[in-house]
């Protein structure tokens, strides 16, 4: 089994304080209230933008691959190529098929490319940036041998 969540770093979240900052100032404007509503809505309302990118999650369990919105059973799944920064950044640039699913988080220089081995499936790889671009090769090849014996 693996688990990954791509959480956004700790300096992303300056982000939302500089919001609510820069929103507290321009509602300063009308009085105190409204100055410390609009720091408390725009602080609020980026951290919950913030939060939800940072949100994604990588998993392998009970013989599927869970990335983002993608589900996909590793029996669909061929090679796993772990990629570090410089071919992840090369895969996501001028290498990148615009039919492949991509999970990408730009906070994240490594990534995983997985080649898709269903023929009725036009997406030719899936993308995934991942801390752990070996861990997960490795916990997909484990499901699918186990899918393998399991069949």
């Amino acid at each position: 089994m693996y688990d990954e969540r791509l959480t956004a770093p700790l300096t992303w979240w300056l982000f939302p304080a500089g919001s609510g900052l820069s929103f507290g100032l321009i509602f300063y404007l009308f009085g105190t209230v409204p100055g410390l509503l609009g720091l408390v809505a725009g602080g609020a309302a980026a951290a919950v933008l913030l939060s939800s990118y940072g949100s994604a999650r990588i998993r392998v369990v009970q013989g599927m691959l869970v990335a983002g919105d993608a589900r996909v059973p590793v029996e669909a799944l061929g090679t796993a190529h772990p990629l570090d920064r410089d071919e992840a950044f090369a895969w996501r640039t001028r290498k990148a098929d615009a039919r492949a699913f991509m999970l990408l988080r730009s906070y994240i220089p490594t990534a995983l490319r997985v080649e898709v081995t269903d023929p009725q499936d036009p997406t030719p790889y899936l993308y995934l940036s991942t801390r752990d671009p070996e861990g997960l090769a490795k916990a997909l090849a484990t499901a699918g041998q186990q899918a393998v014996q399991a069949d």
